[in-house]
């Protein structure tokens, strides 16, 4: 493993509303502090944990530069600026270039159903309008297209793209790039699921939902599996999964809002299409987080 990589634990943060559901500024601060404070690695704001696909071009410019100026510099902030529309893409790198994130994220294009040629033209368009890294994002269950091992080791070999959030599913997939990829190109879990096995495997970290509620947890995960001691890693990954589970009970991120809220975090306010987590699974979600300690009753 290169020091230059992206690695450990980095967070695909929920972005807090207020009851009227309005960006809640203040808790989105508090929310980033905590979790620098608990030693993530890096933050990802505006991503589909994030809620990114309801807000306002104003709104997501300005989760950035909140999350921007909390982190201050001390990890990466690996900011979400994909679209279906590769200028619209192209656009949103250019602004989040300029108010100071890092990497970018960028996910596969989604109802379009773009052929692998064509995904390779909508990424290299976008590397060729901004200065900024790019973290590709495959994630077929919400995009309807997966970004193949051969088209995603194409784009690894240009410098420009330095990593990918693998949430495909496939783990023969990932080993697949894993074996194959060029030194400078980290692959990361985008399913807290795959942690584990996807680390055992040489990856390099996971972008997470479940850190939004265990973030000490998680990143004590990625740094027993650094140090190679697989029985501390495993002993993380087994208090994770019944959080894990609850996390993803209903739609991410339904669930993840509903612990943070019982956790005094944030409330537990979404945007529809989302709706707050159903009531049957109310009781479970919050016996589950007494189980691991995060809340008392």
């Amino acid at each position: 493993m290169t020091d230059s990589r992206l690695r450990g634990c980095g967070t695909a943060l929920v972005t807090p509303f207020r009851p009227d559901g309005s960006l809640d500024e203040p808790a989105l601060r508090a929310f980033v502090d905590w979790q620098l404070a608990e030693g993530v690695h890096m933050v990802i704001p505006c991503g589909s944990t994030g809620e990114a696909a309801t807000l306002t071009p104003a709104e997501h410019r300005r989760v950035v530069e909140i999350t921007v100026e909390q982190v201050h510099g001390r990890v990466p902030v690996i900011a979400g600026a994909g679209s279906n529309d590769t200028q619209r893409a192209i656009a949103t790198s250019r602004e989040r270039e300029a108010i100071g994130a890092t990497p970018l994220l960028h996910v596969t294009p989604m109802y379009n159903k773009p052929p692998q040629r064509a995904l390779l033209a909508h990424f290299r368009a976008i590397a060729d309008a901004c200065d900024l890294p790019i973290v590709l994002y495959n994630v077929p269950g919400r995009t309807a297209v997966n970004l193949e091992a051969r088209t995603c080791l194409e784009l690894a070999t240009d410098p420009r793209f330095v990593a990918v959030k693998e949430a495909s599913g496939n783990l023969a997939q990932m080993v697949t790039i894993l074996r194959d990829r060029p030194a400078h190109f980290s692959v990361l879990s985008g399913d807290d699921a795959f942690s584990l096995a996807l680390m055992a495997h040489g990856g390099d970290g996971v972008i997470s939902v479940v850190s939004n509620v265990m973030p000490r947890m998680t990143a004590a995960l990625c740094e027993a599996m650094w140090r190679g001691d697989l029985v501390a890693a495993q002993a993380a990954a087994a208090v994770l999964a019944p959080v894990v589970d609850a996390a993803f009970i209903e739609s991410n991120p339904i669930p993840a809002k509903a612990m943070l809220s019982m956790m005094g975090r944030m409330a537990d306010v979404l945007r529809l299409p989302l709706v707050p987590l159903d009531d049957a699974c109310r009781a479970a979600v919050r016996g589950t987080l007494r189980q691991a300690g995060l809340v008392s009753a």
